[in-house]
């Protein structure tokens, strides 16, 4: 799934593209491509509306719209965003099309594996209602470090599942946790209640510091079901540590990296760099 890097990389092809433009038409190819929060059918609400800015929280994106408040955009597992030519074919994986009145160009919803959609929301907030409970991301200007800090330590769990919790803090994903992890020195199976505030805040700084550096090598890909809007991909995948770098050498120490299995992912790291925790017997 897309992290915080790869939608922010994509929210802004769209901003350059899409902003000032008015919707001719909306067109639904698969009924999973859209989801219904108003009472209101998709392809008659958007023609007409002016796309008149872009925005994002986390791993969520949305168009702000002059007519209807949000058109919110997820990625999921393999959806793609893609400004094409308006004569274009179609990939055989679109699965909604908008054209503009201006006649340039078309927005196409290309998503394999039909877990991505596109939603409409009249909410009136600044913050779309269905993702009210996502958490401020590090990127955020109103992020609250601390407080995020606060909130890990009280929380009875382990400090990687506590970076992947979006109602906690927002963006980090699989490959960016255990990035930041591997550069905080730090195992995910780590008790948070048990980790001093500076551990928890450096490893944040460490979160924000990766995905910085992804974000100017235009964000992670593994395969072809990541790229912008121009359908190019990422290089961050070059520049990774721990994530997918199962028997290759840590860049501090030089011990191989080791792949363990955590919440049905794959979870990296340096079993000497970052000690994992002894677990307590019972008696």
């Amino acid at each position: 799934m897309p992290e915080l890097p790869e939608v922010e990389v994509v929210r802004r092809g769209l901003h350059e593209h899409l902003v000032g433009r008015q919707i001719s038409a909306a067109t639904v190819f698969h009924p999973r491509a859209v989801r219904r929060n108003t009472s209101e059918p998709f392809s008659a609400a958007l023609p007409g509306a002016t796309i008149t800015d872009t925005a994002r929280r986390g791993k969520y994106l949305w168009l702000v719209l002059d007519s209807v408040d949000a058109l919110l955009l997820h990625l999921g597992m393999s959806g793609q965003l893609l400004v094409v030519p308006r004569d274009a074919s179609a990939s055989v994986h679109q699965r909604a099309r908008l054209s503009f009145a201006d006649g340039l160009s078309d927005l196409s919803f290309v998503d394999q594996r039909t877990f991505g959609h596109l939603m409409l929301d009249r909410g009136g907030a600044a913050l779309p209602a269905p993702i009210a409970h996502i958490a401020r991301d590090p990127f955020d200007p109103m992020f609250d470090q601390p407080a995020v800090v606060d909130a890990i330590r009280r929380k009875d769990t382990v400090l990687k599942r506590a970076l992947l919790d979006q109602s906690i803090v927002s963006g980090i994903g699989n490959i960016y946790a255990d990035e930041a992890l591997w550069a905080a020195s730090l195992h995910g199976e780590r008790r948070t209640r048990g980790l001093s505030r500076l551990d928890v805040s450096r490893t944040l700084d460490a979160a924000r510091e990766v995905m910085a550096a992804a974000l100017d090598q235009g964000g992670t890909s593994f395969d072809a079901l990541y790229v912008n809007v121009n359908g190019a991909s990422g290089y961050f995948d070059r520049s990774l540590h721990a994530y997918g770098q199962r028997d290759w050498p840590c860049a501090r120490c030089g011990t191989p990296i080791v792949r363990e299995s955590f919440m049905n992912r794959s979870s990296y790291s340096c079993p000497v760099c970052q000690k994992r925790p002894r677990v307590r017997r019972t008696r």
